[in-house]
């Protein structure tokens, strides 16, 4: 090895986070299983709303979808954001990011809600069914990650 490559007397090492390793792993997991079926929702939202009412209801649908997936991919921000971290932390930065999502989507539905070009209820339910979706999408990457959810100290 080179001297290059060595660390100094001085230096150490920074210690690795298995932590921060799993839930990075398992955010990346939950990214390539969701993202397909969510956006397959927002696409067929928005077909069924275009049929059923037309431009307002594309419209609204859209809206729905596109704010859904954003706050969905938040959500895996926030895991890969706060992996290296405390995991009681973790905790709080979840569910802090769940309750952010939650009046994001409020303010959205509120604020749109009472514009003529944008169907309410496409909005809603395109909303609904893509949170919905990317949410089992995230369920079935846990589980086929096969993560433990305690991991032993060295």
């Amino acid at each position: 090895m080179s001297e290059a490559s060595e660390p100094t007397t001085g230096e150490q090492a920074e210690p690795v986070n298995p932590h921060a390793e799993v839930v990075r792993r398992l955010a990346s997991a939950m990214l390539r299983t969701a993202v397909w079926p969510g956006a397959a929702t927002v696409v067929l939202g928005a077909i069924v709303a275009t049929v059923l009412v037309g431009v307002p209801g594309l419209v609204g649908a859209l809206i729905g979808g596109v704010v859904a997936f954003g706050s969905s991919l938040l959500t895996i921000w926030l895991m890969r954001f706060s992996g290296g971290m405390n995991p009681q932390f973790v905790m709080v930065v979840a569910l802090g990011g769940y309750v952010g999502k939650m009046l994001v989507l409020l303010v959205v539905m509120t604020l749109l809600g009472g514009i003529d070009a944008i169907h309410r209820e496409s909005l809603a339910f395109t909303m609904l069914a893509t949170v919905m979706v990317w949410a089992g999408a995230e369920v079935v990457a846990f589980k086929r990650t096969r993560i433990p959810t305690i991991i032993p100290s060295n």
